[in-house]
């Protein structure tokens, strides 16, 4: 049956029959299609000459009929910012109800109480749910580097005649019914440029160029057992290519252009899909949840109203911290909220004595607001500002230009980063995991006995900003002149200021070549080879530190994939060519 004949099915199935044309007012079909179904039903078998459902509908409806839910709710919410840092987004409340619990109960009213929610960020908040409705909750550990296409792989075996569900949805009226007789995805009516899919006049789902806008997707889908099946089976295959790592549930249902289900098309008014503070703020103004802490905060750091707060975006999820994009009073501000695991590894209150050193000195960011208890910190948005490029000499140039006249400056602050110690910290975190490289103690090893090399060389200790990398140094222009502005200095201290030359290398992944050529920038009137030596130490050294540190927050759930790799590597490769460049002065003697 087509879609059109499955509605009118429906629709009599459920009401009755009085005649045509309530109907096509009950099943939003037009009189003659209405007229032409009927007849086709009545050849087919489901219908009778009193417009009656036959035994073989009533066997269709059993066959199809919804059996279980899934719900996702593995996710961060990353764009729920600042609301994410203190509750899943499946529990954010519209008008005192818990999304999630709004879902399971519109699910019970049409008899659906086998119901999978699969979990991952803040897991244990959903705990109660098993007690309360009798769901199943599926842990999803991949949540923090795989998106939901690995959510919905561990419950594959149960979308046969199952609903799925995004958590974040607020559905007016039930979306949910007692019987289905086919796979339908459900869009709306808005134009969203982001949905990259569009409802044609057979109600196919069909692909659109990016940004060309398309039907707003919902993600509520229904799977009868042949969708299922083939969704299952494509769910593994994309699995197994790391590319879909990062992909929506989504790609299982697309065939080339289209999806292999039927669009189900609500009201943009009906159903809204609650990503962002200022949709929540939209749809519930008296949420209790919008007095989050960060807000607080902004209101009282800039003095200002809630409603004064607008343009809030997320911003690239970073190492250690999330920071989001606001507006307040027509001006632009970026707000940090440190991350998973943060207290353990930054002392706040020496990053605010940094800030202070640094004030008015014009080589950091404009700080509005900075909390040394909790680390929150509000500054002020740089226009049209840039990171460096890495693999851009002239930048590099500038770059270093830029850290030799600031360590030039030789400021002081009461504390300092010791690197090794660190190094050791980080270890203690892993709490008696052994590490997860095999010659690690060997590793470890050997770059300390770097140590006594770097004591004999190591220049005047100066505010060292330890974490200069390239995408910590901002270009920004004013009246019409280009400035550098170095960012972020939660892990700064006293220090051998070339460590930072270190740093720099490190995160941009340079290969020997390139480091040599970063070191020549910085020493623009040229470099000794202790000296040189010494930053391949430092090299060595920094490895070990960041794969310590990679460590412990892979213990988290935050991987870093190949930037932790890669650090692990310099710490063995810095060693080796520290060992031949000292043979090789040896030799040279």
């Amino acid at each position: 049956m087509n879609t059109q004949k499955n509605d009118i099915l429906k629709t009599i199935f459920l009401n009755s029959f009085t005649n045509q044309r309530i109907l096509a007012e009950e099943s939003g079909h037009s009189l003659g299609v209405v007229n032409r179904s009927i007849r086709e039903l009545m050849q087919d078998g489901y219908i009778d000459k009193s417009i009656r459902p036959t035994n073989k509908a009533v066997e269709e409806f059993k066959q199809k009929a919804p059996k279980r839910a899934i719900i996702l709710a593995a996710g961060f919410g990353m764009r729920m910012v600042p609301i994410n840092t203190e509750i899943p987004k499946g529990l954010l409340e519209v008008n005192r109800e818990p999304l999630i619990e709004r879902i399971i109960k519109q699910l019970h009213e049409v008899a659906i109480k086998e119901i999978y929610i699969v979990v991952g960020f803040m897991k244990e908040k959903y705990e109660y749910l098993i007690d309360e409705y009798g769901v199943e909750l599926v842990v999803n550990a991949d949540y923090a580097s795989k998106n939901n296409l690995h959510s919905v792989k561990l419950i594959k075996e149960h979308l046969e005649n199952a609903y799925i569900i995004p958590c974040d949805i607020w559905c007016d009226q039930n979306p949910f019914h007692r019987y289905e007789l086919y796979s339908w995805y459900m869009v709306s009516d808005l134009i969203d440029n982001e949905s990259n899919v569009r409802v044609n006049r057979k109600m196919e789902l069909v692909t659109v160029p990016e940004s060309s806008g398309g039907n707003a997707m919902i993600g509520i889908c229904y799977l009868v057992k042949e969708d299922a099946d083939v969704v299952a089976k494509r769910i593994d295959e994309l699995c197994e290519n790391h590319w879909y790592d990062g992909a929506f549930w989504e790609e299982a249902l697309y065939n080339n252009d289209r999806m292999i289900v039927t669009a189900y098309v609500v009201h943009s008014s009906d159903v809204v899909e609650i990503n962002t503070y200022e949709q929540l703020r939209e749809i519930d103004s008296h949420s209790s949840q919008l007095k989050t802490d960060a807000i607080q905060v902004i209101c009282t750091a800039l003095e200002a109203k809630e409603e004064e707060i607008t343009d809030i975006t997320v911003l690239k999820k970073g190492m250690t911290n999330r920071s989001f994009l606001f507006t307040c009073k027509g001006k632009k501000y970026i707000m940090r909220i440190p991350g998973e695991g943060t207290d353990q590894l930054i002392n706040r209150r020496q990053e605010a004595a940094v800030y202070q050193a640094l004030d008015r000195k014009h080589i950091c960011d404009d700080i509005a607001y900075i909390n040394p208890e909790n680390g929150y910190k509000i500054t002020e948005f740089l226009e049209g500002a840039r990171v460096c490029d890495p693999s851009n000499y002239e930048d590099v140039k500038k770059c270093m230009k830029r850290l030799r006249a600031f360590h030039d400056l030789k400021l002081k602050v009461n504390h300092e980063f010791d690197i090794f110690g660190q190094m050791e910290f980080y270890e203690t975190l892993w709490e008696g995991t052994p590490s997860v490289y095999k010659d690690y103690e060997k590793t470890k090893a050997n770059v300390l006995s770097l140590k006594p090399y770097i004591n004999a060389h190591a220049g005047e200790k100066v505010l060292t900003h330890i974490d200069a990398v390239p995408d910590n140094f901002l270009f920004v222009e004013k009246d019409g002149k280009e400035g550098i502005r170095l960012i972020d200095w939660e892990y700064a201290g006293m220090q051998d200021p070339h460590v930072d030359v270190a740093m720099f290398c490190i995160y941009s992944l340079y290969n020997k070549r390139q480091v040599d050529r970063l070191i020549a920038a910085y020493f623009t009137e040229g470099c000794s080879d202790e000296t040189r030596i010494k930053i391949y130490c430092y090299i060595a050294a920094c490895g070990l530190l960041w794969s310590n540190w990679c460590e412990y927050k892979r213990n988290l759930g935050v991987e870093f994939g190949e930037y932790s790799l890669r650090q692990y590597r310099y710490a063995k490769d810095y060693y080796r060519i520290v060992q031949e460049e000292l043979k090789k002065q040896g030799e040279e003697k």
